[in-house]
């Protein structure tokens, strides 16, 4: 696999090389448009309107519009001249604790690999990471754009995500929490859904089925066979009596074999979920040495 990004990932007074790899993709059927009455697959040409004629891909050039139907012409040698230090060097800014992170703030995963001669500084950041549960904050610049980035350790390595910026993350009005008032008994039910419910996160579970349908649909068209219609749910009316609905939901997943929760009939939390166990957790539990102060910034 060819690596996105070479260059030099700084921490401190101390730099290391490193590679960056493509973490996740995703993988989905894609279709060529044909012409209906032969079958063959259509061109996509570049005109230009005002010679009204085709033109080749080299006769194009990257431009800004400053004001309608007025271009600034930018060439690939401008845009090399403007390109930050971070096109070659990582530089950690700070590091913050891994819970204060909204994963909302998450774009794309990369695998960060250390060159040979920086395999002993990168085991050390992986490690001082883990052990102190902080991320590192750094800025990358590629694809024609500077990224702030969020350092992770996972499995002995160390994972990049590029992150949105705060004006890139989308606020939406009437989101938040609802006023209304939930009765015990509710939540009491509403807990023990969940536990007969919860289960360890097992990826390897979950497909995309709307692309197995395709793969199927394809085949079907090949071998000149009709599909057999997938079979829509109905409407579904709103809750009236939302006690009623949630006795019902727990008695169907018991009824497909779902967790008995044990600890929800007595009225309280699941526990055993990472979330609402952090939630739980005393207040008064000594923290792990070296997570009392935040490092000081790197320089």
């Amino acid at each position: 696999m060819a690596s996105l990004w070479t260059g030099y990932l700084t921490f401190g007074l101390i730099s290391m090389p490193v590679r960056l790899f493509a973490g996740a993709r995703s993988e989905h059927i894609s279709f060529n448009m044909l012409h209906r009455d032969d079958l063959v697959r259509v061109k996509q040409q570049l005109v230009c309107p005002a010679e009204d004629k085709p033109i080749e891909r080299s006769e194009t050039v990257k431009g800004y519009e400053f004001r309608k139907g007025e271009y600034v012409v930018i060439e690939p040698e401008d845009i090399k001249k403007i390109e930050p230090r971070t096109a070659k060097a990582m530089e950690i800014l700070e590091f913050v604790r891994a819970e204060e992170i909204d994963p909302v703030y998450f774009e794309s995963s990369y695998y960060l690999l250390p060159e040979e001669a920086g395999r002993r500084p990168y085991a050390l950041l992986e490690k001082a990471m883990e052990e102190s549960n902080f991320f590192g904050i750094a800025k990358i610049t590629m694809h024609n754009r500077e990224y702030t980035v969020i350092l992770r350790p996972k499995n002995g390595g160390i994972i990049l995500h590029t992150m949105y910026y705060k004006n890139e993350v989308r606020e939406v009005e009437g989101f938040g929490k609802i006023d209304v008032e939930l009765k015990p008994a509710e939540l009491k039910v509403a807990y023990q859904l969940i536990e007969a419910l919860s289960a360890d996160w097992q990826p390897e579970k979950y497909h995309d089925t709307f692309q197995e349908n395709l793969k199927k649909l394809i085949e079907a068209r090949l071998e000149g066979k009709e599909v057999t219609p997938v079979e829509k749910p109905q409407k579904m009316a709103p809750v009236v009596d939302l006690m009623a609905a949630l006795k019902e939901s727990l008695a169907q997943t018991a009824s497909r074999g779902g967790k008995q929760p044990e600890a929800a009939k007595a009225g309280k939390k699941p526990a055993g979920r990472a979330g609402v166990a952090a939630a739980e957790k005393p207040e008064t539990e000594a923290a792990p040495a070296g997570r009392g102060k935040r490092p000081k910034r790197a320089a």
